[in-house]
């Protein structure tokens, strides 16, 4: 059940515990922690510290069910260390029938949780959140991914009940700026947020994510599409990653979005409305100094001006993609070769004004070690074969990636 190489002693008297039951040492034990123990049974009036840095040394899922299900004792002390709970996916509606029904006794029984996962759990009512209220003061993380019956009423039990919460996801969730004003309110130290195809969000809500959550770190708000991007006025400079894949940003509210300092990260592709040359080059003009990684996927109208204004104001880029940027012609990528000088990775894919002559200039880029390139029918067999020559430090990949940076998700981890 145990690790061979560790001794285990009672953290109340001292008593050192050997869990192999054959090969129990019981001399020495305080009269307070004595029990009369035969060969084959454990000591069952141990301190519950004792028991609990017990259980969790215990490795094995088996082992921590087994614990378990010695006594009534033992078990609560199982629940009490539980600190996750994961209602796992099924394609099976009754299975999440019970889900409902069974939520609310599973919050009573572990009152100590701090991450909580109900992914998948399309039928769960508003309700069902309701214990939260009353257990939820531990809770940091919560998944309610694709939670389409849960609205500002769920949330509303979400946000007092859990003052703590750091990260939440609320991806398809059926919520208004109404909930999201509530949630930011109650939950000072949120700090990463996916609010995904949440439609109903406006930037009413995200000005309440602003206004009010000063340690705001991670936002996601792809395929909102009734965010203009304004609601960012005066947020936070520890607001570092900012996904809007999809959304319908204008100038002014890209502005917004950059004007805290802080992003690193910035995630605009199939940016859904022309907000035209100056309004993508706002990113280069002084507010995103720190960016590392840039995705302008299908940004098809970005023009050279906005890429020579970037590659100028973002010297700290790593990687960026311009996949499907139709109108960067030389002068564009003229300006990534000689002024990336930290630029490890870029996407070229499908650029169709991408030519031998534009692809020589980036190879200027002194740090590059990747470059995904495919679909560019101007550049000729000759002209790749000359830049790899030129460049065989550089690896050429000729597939897409729709990706950039680190995996973002890795801040709703549960």
């Amino acid at each position: 059940m145990s690790q061979a190489n560790v001794v285990y002693s009672c953290s109340s008297c001292g008593y050192p515990l050997n869990l192999s039951s054959s090969n129990q040492v019981t001399s020495g034990i305080r009269s307070d922690c004595q029990k009369s123990s035969k060969k084959g049974r454990v000591n069952l009036y141990l301190p519950d510290d004792c028991l609990l840095m017990i259980f969790r040394k215990l490795q094995n899922r088996a082992d921590r069910n087994a614990f378990g299900l010695t006594c009534h004792r033992w078990l609560q002390i199982q629940n009490i260390a539980r600190r996750s709970l994961a209602l796992q996916f099924s394609y099976d509606p009754n299975i999440y029938r019970n889900y409902v029904i069974y939520l609310p006794r599973l919050l009573t029984r572990f009152p100590h949780l701090r991450s909580i996962s109900l992914a998948g759990c399309t039928e769960l009512p508003d309700s069902a959140l309701l214990r939260l209220r009353d257990f939820g003061s531990n809770i940091r993380y919560l998944s309610l991914y694709c939670c389409f019956g849960i609205s500002e009423h769920g949330l509303a039990h979400v946000s007092t009940g859990c003052p703590h919460l750091v990260s939440i996801t609320l991806y398809r969730c059926n919520i208004t700026d109404i909930g999201l004003r509530i949630l930011a309110k109650h939950c000072k130290v949120l700090e990463n947020i996916d609010l995904s195809y949440c439609m109903q969000i406006s930037d009413r809500g995200i000005n309440a994510l602003s206004s009010e959550c000063s340690k705001l770190h991670c936002l996601v708000i792809s395929y909102c599409r009734a965010i203009r991007g304004t609601g960012f006025a005066g947020h936070s400079s520890t607001l570092t990653y900012l996904e809007a894949d999809s959304c319908m940003l204008t100038p002014e509210g890209l502005s917004e979005a950059v004007s805290g300092g802080g992003l690193e990260y910035l995630n605009i592709s199939n940016l859904r409305v022309c907000i035209g040359a100056d309004g993508l080059a706002m990113i280069g003009a002084g507010s995103a100094t720190k960016l590392r990684y840039l995705n302008l996927r299908m940004c098809r109208l970005v023009s050279d001006d906005s890429v020579i204004a970037i590659a100028q104001g973002c010297p700290l880029l790593e990687e960026w993609s311009l996949s499907v940027c139709h109108e960067v012609r030389n002068d564009g990528w003229s300006a990534i070769g000689s002024s990336c000088r930290n630029l490890k990775i870029l996407h070229v894919d499908r650029c169709r004004n991408l030519c031998d002559q534009g692809l020589q200039a980036l190879g200027g880029c002194v740090r590059l070690t990747v470059l995904y390139i495919h679909g560019c029918h101007r550049v000729s067999y000759t002209g790749l074969e000359t830049f790899k020559m030129l460049r065989q430090d550089v690896l050429i990949r000729r597939e897409g990636c729709a990706s950039v940076g680190p995996p973002i998700n890795k801040f709703f981890a549960y």
